[in-house]
């Protein structure tokens, strides 16, 4: 075989995997006219091959995949230019596959697919090469959002300096679970008093924003960062705080409400040994603008992790969990990791039966104060690893 075709479709590690696997000289993208008009979606998916020291040509021939007779000509046009040629069917629409099959009956062309369950490919007409392909790949978090025709850029948090954190981050987490009803407050407080951009802080004992709140000093908290060693010289007067911020990332991180859970989280996901990269704070962009950086969308996500070639997208939620967030959550999965993704949803309140229902509709697994309260999280993420989709396992 010198030439992949494939039924492109929004599944994104299908449409790459089959070229990851084979290497083929060149590989034929059968798929609607909008996608073969986007350059600068065939520019990004050129330059994770790349990166991935894949050199196989990338062609993108455009056609109306809900229609078998011009799926099977766009077909019949490539098999005739490219006649030493294979067709993987493990995306497309029912029109494309229906086509690719009568394409098959014609001409014998080798025609394989991939089995999501079994993580391999399967020869499913002359293609006895497919039946011996491991299919042992493992992706990075970025390697997942590029082949997805994204990119992934810096968010919140610089990944590379976290190893410094870690040894610490259980104990803010421990302090957060003590505190959770004085947390937000706190945060409020902390905000007051550290406008300045200044790592040194002093301030009035009790603060009033400009929307009215009032917060006063919360002191165990702040004792409780002191001796983790998170902030220095703490000194309490009659009417002022002071403090010193260990560094710039502490002092965001004790500035932002849902930074102790997306660290503790992170933590325990890359402790757990179940994944070959995890990320904290990862800003996906895509869209039209994605390669000039200018009317680019973007997503965050808390936490993101890989295990082979799943990718597994986790939400953190300090309050209760809507309805809004998990369906925000499903659409990052769908779109960036297509139907091999699985995702979970975080957070340090109780969720109720009403939210469960929806999650389990949409095949996203909750974690709750429960779980964090009673140390459950690693538990929590073996079941994840192991529970097989119920969406999107047909193969």
């Amino acid at each position: 075989m010198q030439t992949l075709i494939e039924l492109y479709d929004e599944r994104p590690l299908e449409n790459v995997l089959g070229t990851e696997i084979f290497r083929p000289r060149k590989t034929v993208f059968v798929c609607m006219r909008d996608v073969a008009a986007d350059t600068a979606l065939h520019r990004r998916i050129r330059e994770h091959m790349q990166a991935r020291g894949i050199d196989t040509e990338l062609i993108f021939a455009g056609t109306d995949m809900f229609s078998p007779a011009k799926v099977l000509q766009t077909l019949r046009g490539i098999t005739a230019v490219y006649p030493d040629c294979a067709v993987d069917i493990t995306g497309g629409t029912e029109a494309a596959l229906f086509a690719a099959g009568l394409l098959s009956a014609e001409k014998e062309i080798p025609v394989f697919t991939y089995s999501r369950k079994q993580n391999r490919f399967f020869n499913i007409s002359n293609a006895p090469f497919a039946d011996e392909a491991v299919c042992d790949v493992t992706y990075s978090v970025s390697e997942i959002l590029s082949m997805a025709g994204g990119a992934m850029r810096e968010g919140r948090v610089d990944n590379a300096v976290l190893d410094r954190y870690t040894e610490k981050i259980p104990e803010f987490f421990s302090l957060y679970l003590n505190n959770r009803a004085k947390w937000m407050r706190f945060i409020g407080y902390m905000q007051e008093a550290s406008q300045d951009q200044k790592l040194r802080v002093e301030a009035r004992r009790t603060l009033t924003a400009d929307h009215g709140a009032r917060y006063t000093a919360p002191v165990e908290i702040l004792q409780g960062l002191e001796k983790i060693g998170w902030i220095r010289r703490l000194r309490f007067d009659e009417d002022t705080v002071r403090f010193t911020f260990l560094d710039e990332q502490v002092r965001a991180w004790t500035r932002d409400i849902g930074s102790v859970l997306e660290l503790y989280v992170w933590l325990v996901c890359r402790d757990s040994g179940l994944f070959s990269d995890v990320q904290l704070s990862v800003v996906a962009e895509w869209g039209p603008g994605a390669a000039k950086d200018r009317n680019a969308v973007r997503n965050e996500i808390d936490v993101m992790m890989t295990a082979g070639v799943i990718p597994y997208f986790v939400s953190c939620k300090t309050g209760e969990i809507h309805t809004e967030a998990l369906n925000e959550l499903d659409v990052l999965r769908d779109r960036f990791g297509g139907q091999m993704a699985k995702a979970a949803i975080v957070s340090a309140s109780r969720a109720n039966t009403a939210v469960r229902n929806r999650a389990f509709e949409l095949d996203i697994q909750v974690i709750d104060l429960d779980d964090l309260r009673y140390g459950k999280l690693d538990k929590q993420l073996h079941t994840l690893v192991r529970t097989k989709k119920r969406r999107g396992t047909d193969q």
